[in-house]
């Protein structure tokens, strides 16, 4: 092929400026619309709609139903989406905090700072655990939670490290969000009595090894 012919073949697929523009608005307004059903989905969830279908979703995101399965081939492609967008703010509510003092000062401080991340994420895990059974995709990130929790937690108390068994397994009990939504849900006490029962038998645990 000659150069002229070269040349005309590749004025040929050159996509006129008008068509880029056109290309462009089409990619962002899909890139808006994923997002928007991640954040209705986020959204209702924090409202105490703990599994919302996806009708609802599409509807609060102010998409259609089709939209919505254009972005997201089923369900389990939707979950590690979110999962994706709300991992690092979520871990992040676990993190930090002073961890040096005494025992006594760690293990209060370890159970303040995971009491305000339960409090605050209480939905999301709630929504969470009511559809393990039916998703691979949760039962893997929520598994990958706990491992991630258990690891926080060793951060705060190194002392675990020499912990029995069986005593390193009912700190994790005692430390769970499961543990807390049950003092505080269950047994209707508030956040200072929980805390204060909490600390008081991971001492017990932790202390007397």
């Amino acid at each position: 092929m000659s150069i002229i012919a070269l040349q005309r073949a590749g004025h040929a697929v050159m996509a006129k400026p008008e068509q880029v523009l056109v290309t462009d608005g089409r990619r962002l307004r899909s890139e808006r619309s994923r997002q928007a059903t991640i954040d209705a989905a986020v959204a209702l969830t924090e409202e105490g709609v703990l599994v919302p279908t996806a009708q609802q979703i599409a509807d609060r995101a102010g998409v259609g139903i089709r939209t919505f399965f254009r972005h997201f081939s089923d369900m389990e492609t939707f979950f590690q989406a979110v999962d994706d967008h709300i991992r690092d703010s979520y871990e992040s509510l676990f993190m930090g905090g002073d961890r040096r003092g005494t025992l006594d000062e760690r293990i209060r401080g370890a159970v303040a700072r995971h009491a305000a991340a339960y409090e605050t994420v209480k939905n999301t895990i709630l929504s969470t655990q009511a559809q393990l059974w039916r998703y691979q995709t949760l039962r893997r990130n929520y598994a990958r939670s706990q491992r991630g929790l258990r690891r926080d937690l060793e951060d705060w108390l190194p002392e675990l490290r020499s912990v029995p068994g069986a005593r390193r397994e009912a700190v994790d009990a005692v430390a769970s969000f499961e543990m807390w939504h049950r003092l505080r849900a269950q047994q209707g006490l508030s956040i200072a009595a929980s805390t204060a029962i909490v600390a008081e038998l991971l001492t017990s645990l932790v202390g007397e090894h």
